[in-house]
Formats: structure tokens, C-alpha cells, sequence
């Protein structure tokens, strides 16, 4: 019986394999192009061929990173019935990233906390968060809500709150706990056309004036 062959992965994706688990891992100060490039097994013109620089690196890391989130929440919301249980569910998502062995936290706070503030890194990790703010306030507004700019950026420091939790307390129902807190926060706030107290005394969105 003839042996099926496995085609070998191109050095590009094997530079952003290996760049991927240091990273993450260690910390992209800490790790050196040079150890990338040997976990990868490639040529050190390669790199520079495919990413002209350990920066540019980095940057495809983020960008993986970011695809990689943007595809697991996009899964999840398929779940979901209503613009209300889309904005609930991106917790869930994050949820599962929670669980995961291999969580070490936002891979964007990291990076950036290690990069300069006007570099590349810094513009790949704000994104990333603007998309996922862009999707907060897409769904509040999909759902009714007054405000769905404020709404989006109190649910996105919950989600970062998550986050840091997850990391640093070693929290795995933080995003669940987080979860809980935005749907108390998603029934207090007014939809369009009431007021904030109306949603207050109801404990859940008052429903849109005539």
C-alpha cells in the first residue's frame, strides 16, 4: 500500500507557528528572532524574505491572533437567535478561549505592554480592538438600544476586565461571571426612545415609545 505524503508547511507558515507558540508563551521581547527561526526550521533569510523584520513578524502573529478570535465568536453567535444573545455570547466565546491549556491572557495587552506606543504592533492591536468594539456596538444597535456606543465600550471593559482576570487570578469563570454582568447591565439600559430610568424600574430595556 503506497504511503500518503503530507505536504510539508511553506517556511512562511512555519515562521508564524513557531512565532505564534513563543510568543504567546514567553513574550515577544524575550524570545529572539533567531530561536524563532530555529523552532521553525528555516533559513534566517526567510524571515526576513516573507516579514522583512521581526516586527513584521509580530504583526502576522497579531494578525493571526485576531482572525483566530474574530472566527471563534463568529461560531458562536451563528448559535445565537437574537442581536441581544449575539452581544451575551462574544463572552461565551471568550469563555472557551479561557479554557484552553495553553491561556495566557490577551496576546494584545501583552504585545503592547513590550512595544512602543507609535510602532506597528500598537496599530495591529488597536485593530483588533476596534473591530471588536465595532461588533458591540453593531449588535446594541441591532438590538435597540439608545446608546449603543456607551453600551459597547461598558461591555468591552467587561470583556478586558475577563480577561485580565482569567490571567492573573487563573480565573476560568471569568468570563461567565463577566457574562452575567453584562446582562444586568443590557436590561438596565434604555432602549431607543426611553429613558434610562424607565429601563431601571423594569430591570430590563423598556420597550421603545410610540
Amino acid at each position: 500500500m503506497a504511503t500518503k505524503t503530507v505536504p510539508k508547511a511553506s517556511a512562511r507558515q512555519r515562521l508564524l507557528d513557531a512565532a505564534d507558540e513563543l510568543f504567546y508563551s514567553e513574550g515577544i521581547q524575550t524570545v529572539g528572532i533567531d530561536r524563532v527561526i530555529e523552532h521553525a526550521g528555516v533559513a534566517k533569510a526567510s524571515l526576513y524574505n516573507t516579514f522583512r523584520s521581526k516586527e513584521g513578524l509580530v504583526c502576522a502573529y497579531l494578525d493571526l491572533r485576531s482572525t483566530r478570535i474574530q472566527e471563534r465568536i463568529t461560531r458562536t453567535l451563528a448559535r445565537c437567535r437574537t442581536p441581544r444573545e449575539r452581544l451575551l455570547g462574544i463572552f461565551d466565546a471568550q469563555g472557551e478561549a479561557f479554557a484552553e491549556p495553553s491561556y495566557q491572557g490577551c496576546a494584545f495587552m501583552r504585545a503592547t505592554a513590550e512595544a512602543p506606543d507609535d510602532g506597528s504592533v500598537r496599530q495591529v492591536a488597536e485593530g483588533h480592538r476596534a473591530w471588536l468594539r465595532g461588533l458591540f456596538t453593531e449588535l446594541a444597535t441591532e438590538a435597540g438600544y439608545a446608546d449603543p456606543e456607551a453600551l459597547a465600550r461598558q461591555l468591552h471593559c467587561l470583556y478586558d476586565g475577563a480577561a485580565h482576570s482569567a490571567r492573573m487570578d487563573r480565573d476560568l469563570s471569568a468570563a461567565a461571571t463577566a457574562r452575567a454582568a453584562a446582562a444586568v447591565l443590557l436590561g438596565a439600559a434604555p432602549l431607543a426612545g426611553t429613558t434610562e430610568s424607565e429601563g431601571l424600574l423594569t430591570g430590563r430595556p423598556a420597550e421603545p415609545m410610540a
